[in-house]
């Protein structure tokens, strides 16, 4: 069944993490993502370890090469957006700018992926996902109460502030292309990105209703929303804010009688609680203690490894894991559509395979194929 973006073509340009994992969100809803790969091509890149790549085709292009550019050009012409990921300029000095794409398709959708935006003083900079958290606010409020911030590797600036948000925007673009006939651009930065994702606690903090990182009602600051380690060297997680699963959960700790823990939110006794929590989960196992809290609405459970994850019996039965390439097993397309939902056909490409098949659509013979890989403007996959 055709997944909701059936009939769009996306020209990928951007080459990090973020970028990829905006065009793989593309790709599973069933668009098709082209990938521009540098000519010559290098060495075939091992497809087990290119999950973000997974649907995609690939053509070999060397935008260096005017001849290259003009390829380019002619591919975008057949396509409904690109993508990119570079630093503001780039693909100006190159000749592929929103401006001259937009003259040649007036229909594009334009999606620039970057740390720091399209403007302002920071954005020629160069910057990581923690910076880009850091200067949003966001990192600053993750982290142990008396403990430095603590950045949750990539997941928040990179891939949900930009990657998810950037794709988001194409879609948004796309949908309201229908109503105008027009493209645009979408300036998909990841701080703003990063800052959206605050916006929940934006008036807390402004308000001064949050206090020092740690000590809140969500960030391991209560004893009934923190990780605990047990005796095994497993962790359960705790998350029983509300008052019938706080119950559950003090039930299931044996703690149902102690009048210290009836003052849930007694945020006096909560370094204490913690304590004895902590004390009580070293008690038992972390399979114990996920039997004790089988059936409860206590919402504990076992924190498990990537790894635990794919076999785990929920994960298996809602086949939140599928097979890829090399029997990589990695996540399934989500959200889920009950009608057209997104799926993997295929696993990465190698560099360049594609590139006879997109040039053809494009309109280039054979003959003129040829002729473009011997001038070295784009690069033919020995194995296509």
């Amino acid at each position: 069944m055709a997944g909701p973006l059936d009939g769009f073509r996306v020209l990928d340009f951007s080459r990090l993490a973020p970028g990829p994992y905006g065009g793989m969100l593309l790709a599973d809803m069933g668009a098709d993502v082209i990938r521009v790969d540098r000519a010559p091509l290098g060495a075939d890149i091992p497809a087990f370890g290119d999950t973000l790549g997974r649907g995609k085709r690939s053509v070999g292009l060397d935008l260096k090469n005017s001849a290259g550019v003009e390829v380019a050009l002619r591919i975008i012409e057949t396509c409904d957006v690109v993508l990119e990921g570079f630093r503001p300029g780039v693909m100006e000095r190159l000749g592929l700018g929103p401006d001259v794409v937009l003259e040649r398709n007036p229909r594009i959708v334009y999606g620039r992926l970057t740390g720091w935006g399209q403007e302002g003083p920071l954005s020629q900079e160069a910057g990581h996902d923690i910076n880009y958290i850091a200067v949003s606010g966001v990192l600053h409020a993750l982290g142990r109460r008396g403990e430095r911030p603590l950045p949750p590797i990539n997941l928040i600036g990179d891939f949900a502030g930009g990657g998810m948000l950037c794709a988001f925007g194409i879609t948004l673009a796309l949908l309201e292309r229908e109503r105008s006939g027009k493209g645009q651009v979408v300036d998909a930065a990841m701080v703003d990105g990063a800052m959206n994702l605050l916006t929940f606690l934006a008036s807390a903090f402004q308000a001064s209703m949050w206090g020092p990182r740690g000590t809140n009602l969500i960030d391991t600051g209560a004893h009934f929303y923190e990780v605990y380690e047990t005796s095994d060297g497993g962790f359960m997680s705790v998350g029983a804010i509300e008052p019938q699963f706080y119950a559950e959960f003090l039930d299931g700790i044996g703690m149902t009688d102690d009048a210290d823990f009836q003052k849930q939110h007694d945020q006096s006794k909560w370094p204490e609680l913690q304590g004895r929590v902590a004390d009580i989960f070293k008690t038992k196992t972390r399979e114990e203690w996920t039997k004790v809290f089988t059936g409860r609405d206590a919402c504990t459970y076992p924190v498990l490894s990537p790894q635990e994850a794919v076999t785990h019996p929920f994960n298996v039965e809602r086949a939140t894991h599928i097979k890829g390439a090399y029997d990589v097993m990695q996540p399934a397309p989500a959200p889920r559509l009950s009608r057209t939902p997104g799926t993997v056909d295929a696993g990465p490409p190698q560099p360049g395979q594609h590139t006879r098949d997109v040039l053809r659509e494009a309109g280039y013979d054979d003959d003129q194929i040829a002729k473009l890989a011997a001038d070295e403007a784009v690069g033919l996959y020995e194995g296509s």
